[in-house]
């Protein structure tokens, strides 16, 4: 991220307010949220808001998707924009009591850690709007609109594209935290592997992550790089040439292994999670082979629109590859690594999976 963009975050965030009157007197001057059933506010009127998790609004991941759909927001709609970024779980809440004493319209909150703390804020404040990015409720919470990705769909293409490119016949995977929105991409990741296998009877690996026993590869955090480095490493000297880490900005710990593994004469490729890598995470782009993107920002966006334009409502937002809210970036520099044999049958099993003919399953694939 430019550095310009990372002070303009610093400006506008409150990482770590020591409480929630600091939060109160810093966010101040704020327009006042709208009532549930409330019609149309006017941009000048309007304040949309969000709070990262701990990876922070320059995670080059999902925080930033979402970071950007607001600020896309801001200039787009005119409204105003408030953020709050957390150093640890132990701000969610100091946080979220920031922007409630702001009086933000619409607060956006980014990532599965945070449904409790969203939950809560709501309960708390029947009267203000919510969002969450990869969290949904079991019961709908009138507040609150989730916005969930059916991210298994596009990683199975993903998983494809791997099998059908690694030299070695083993690729590799690995999560942050062992959560329904890291499992999803890795279940998916190795279902495309299988199809590919048995499209073409061969027999790649997958390594790191086993779907029936739902058991793998763990950093157990989305902060330290160096674990991630070091758990690439690993999967690298058990044979892996491609590797897809799921776990936010521990994978440019993956990526640093890789680009040390290519220095060495390795052909290494990499496979990055919710954003295009090639674009948010360029120091790697000669490694990406794809990404398995949300489009995050995009709906941040939509979601702000209709509660500014009073068309508020708890139903769930599901991304999928019918609706484009999920995809598979271009191969970029490395198109020419995937033949044309394989992008052609790329082709079809999204066509398939859009028209339902094909299904992708996971246990942590969101209802519709």
């Amino acid at each position: 991220m430019k550095q310009s963009l990372r002070a303009t975050l610093k400006r506008g965030s409150f990482a770590g307010i020591a409480t929630a009157g600091a939060a109160a007197l810093m966010l101040s001057g704020c327009g006042a949220a709208p009532d549930a059933g409330s019609g149309g506010k006017s941009a000048s009127n309007y304040t949309g808001c969000i709070v990262s998790d701990s990876g922070g609004f320059d995670d080059q991941s999902f925080n930033q998707s979402s970071y950007d759909g607001m600020k896309k927001a801001e200039k787009d709609l005119g409204i105003n924009f408030k953020s709050a970024e957390s150093k640890s779980n132990s701000d969610f809440e100091t946080n979220l009591n920031g922007m409630m004493s702001a009086g933000c319209n619409l607060t956006v909150t980014v990532g599965f850690l945070l449904g409790d703390a969203t939950k809560k804020a709501a309960a708390d404040n029947t009267d203000k709007h919510f969002a969450i990015i990869d969290y949904s409720y079991k019961d709908p919470i009138a507040n609150i609109k989730p916005v969930v990705y059916d991210t298994a769909q596009a990683a199975y293409l993903a998983g494809y594209v791997a099998a059908a490119t690694t030299k070695t016949g083993k690729v590799g995977t690995f999560g942050g935290i062992k959560l329904p929105t890291v499992t999803i991409f890795m279940d998916g990741f190795y279902d495309g592997v299988q199809a590919y296998n048995k499209a073409k009877s061969k027999n790649v690996q997958v390594i790191g992550w086993d779907k029936a026993s739902q058991n793998g590869s763990f950093t157990g955090d989305f902060e330290k790089q160096d674990t991630g480095k070091q758990v690439t490493k690993n999967l690298l000297d058990q044979g892996a040439d491609i590797i897809m880490p799921v776990a936010g900005p521990v994978g440019k710990g993956a990526g640093a292994a890789l680009k040390e593994a290519k220095a060495a004469g390795k052909d290494v490729k990499l496979i990055w999670v919710d954003s295009d890598g090639y674009l948010t995470a360029p120091e790697y782009k000669d490694l990406m082979l794809t990404s398995v993107i949300k489009k995050m920002d995009e709906a941040v966006e939509t979601v702000v629109k209709d509660d500014k334009d009073g068309k508020f409502t708890n139903a769930a937002y599901v991304g999928t590859l019918a609706n484009d809210g999920v995809a598979i970036a271009p191969f970029h520099d490395l198109d020419s690594a995937v033949s044309a044999e394989t992008k052609s049958a790329v082709d079809a099993l999204k066509a398939d999976i859009v028209s339902g003919k094909l299904v992708i399953e996971s246990k942590a694939s969101p209802k519709k």
